[in-house]
């Protein structure tokens, strides 16, 4: 008995297809494609990944190209999907930077940086650091990174493999996500600037109304202690909000 072979190639070509979108997808992807997470362990969760959606997904994998070239463009084509789609979900982390960086200003605690591994060692402030890695934390304690999961699977059914790139709406979307990203950032840090204003105006009249009192020496530390108060009061509403945001951005991508 003769067992034959002529399978593989088809079934090769289908899995890497795959892989090109899922593994560009994870790479980029919030919460599951971190750089504190192994490289090694980021690739061996694609491929199992791609591995368990394969037999779903297979049916929409065109007939391998005879064509080197043409195959080649169909690798690229979903490598390129993948880039974009993880790259436009990744914006929407981009909120808690924004919101950890009004933070800092508006308590005087701007000029306090610290390297963040999630931005490839980038300084930025310790509030945007802490703010970042806690909604990393609450993504999968939440569980939304389950959610993350089914928008990958789902995202075949938005944008088919055999479809053209449609480089605008992409494009326009990247604008909307960036502004949203801004928006919920500044809507987080809406409290703070508040404070900010308040405290700052009060700081002034006081200055005039006395002018031989060092306000700066004697109310920074008081900004300080009601900034970290105040933080710490409303992190659970700062972080639902992003919650919401980035929950419903992964939404939109299930179709």
């Amino acid at each position: 008995m003769t067992v034959s072979l002529n399978w593989l190639p088809d079934v090769a070509f289908a899995f890497m297809v795959l892989f090109a979108r899922i593994g560009a997808l994870l790479m980029l992807m919030p919460a599951l494609g971190e750089k504190t997470i192994p490289m090694r362990l980021r690739l061996c969760f694609a491929l199992a990944f791609t591995f368990v959606v394969f037999p779903l997904l297979s049916p929409l994998i065109p007939a391998m190209p005879t064509d080197l070239g043409a195959v080649v463009g169909l690798l690229l084509h979903e490598l390129a999907i993948g880039l974009i789609i993880g790259g436009i979900i990744r914006i929407t982390t981009m909120a808690t930077l924004v919101a950890g960086t009004i933070v800092a200003f508006q308590t005087g605690l701007s000029g306090a940086l610290g390297a963040d591994p999630g931005q490839a060692g980038a300084q930025s402030a310790v509030f945007a650091n802490f703010l970042s890695f806690l909604g990393l934390a609450l993504i999968f304690s939440t569980d939304l990174h389950h959610l993350a999961l089914a928008a990958i699977y789902d995202s075949y059914g938005v944008f088919s493999i055999s479809a053209p790139m449609m480089f605008e709406d992409f494009m326009q979307l990247a604008l909307q996500t960036v502004a949203s990203a801004f928006a919920v950032g500044v809507q987080m840090a809406a409290p703070f600037i508040v404070f900010g204003l308040v405290f700052n105006l009060g700081s002034g009249i006081l200055a005039r109304l006395m002018p031989a009192l060092q306000v700066y020496f004697v109310l920074m530390p008081a900004n300080i202690l009601v900034g970290i108060l105040l933080l710490f009061l409303l992190l659970s509403m700062m972080l639902g909000w992003y919650l919401t945001a980035f929950e419903e951005h992964l939404t939109m991508w299930r179709g």
